[in-house]
């Protein structure tokens, strides 16, 4: 519906998720949304080729990553619930000359807040909700044009569903775009 607003667009794909993991416990479907949403929106800005995309069952510390992605000197962790061990790795970011950054859902924004502020690290994570991310870029690349909206949504989508086929293993993690 291209008269909704574009952060309720992307509220509703992980609404929709959120939803689905409720009737699958056990799932990670939001978590996987999340991740593989914030790099297409990575790719479509940047240009695919730029960073590494991974499954989102794989762990940044046992991999020996930075953070979900890792673009120049910034480490991005993509969580649905931030905890310490994100917190720690924003540490160790820091420690390591990295700029770590937090994206997250609304809920998500204020308990990293809180965690980061505990660490005595709130001056130096930048903690973004999800929504905002990725509603503000498609804008941007869209030109604030409503045609360019429109084909910068459909852009996404479709690298979304890109990522999905290439590092996941469940293709029921696709979105369905219709226009």
């Amino acid at each position: 519906d291209a008269s909704r607003s574009l952060r309720t667009l992307v509220r509703d794909v992980i609404a929709q998720a959120e939803e689905r993991q409720r009737n699958a416990p056990g799932m990670q479907y939001a978590g996987a949304v999340l991740q593989h949403l914030v790099g297409a929106k990575l790719d479509c800005a940047l240009g695919v080729g730029n960073f590494v995309h991974n499954s989102f069952s794989t762990s940044d510390a046992q991999s020996g990553r930075h953070g979900d992605f890792f673009i120049g000197d910034v480490a991005i962790h993509v969580t649905t619930a931030p905890s310490e061990a994100v917190i720690a790795r924003c540490r160790d970011n820091i420690d390591n000359g990295h700029r770590p950054i937090i994206v997250t859902t609304a809920r998500g924004v204020t308990v990293a807040e809180g965690l980061a502020a505990n660490a005595d690290l709130d001056e130096r994570i930048d903690i973004f909700e999800v929504e905002q991310f990725v509603a503000l870029n498609l804008y941007e690349l869209g030109r604030f044009a409503a045609e360019g909206r429109r084909v910068a949504v459909n852009d996404i989508v479709t690298r979304y569903n890109e990522i999905v086929d290439e590092v996941e293993t469940d293709p029921s993690l696709k979105i369905e775009f219709r226009q």
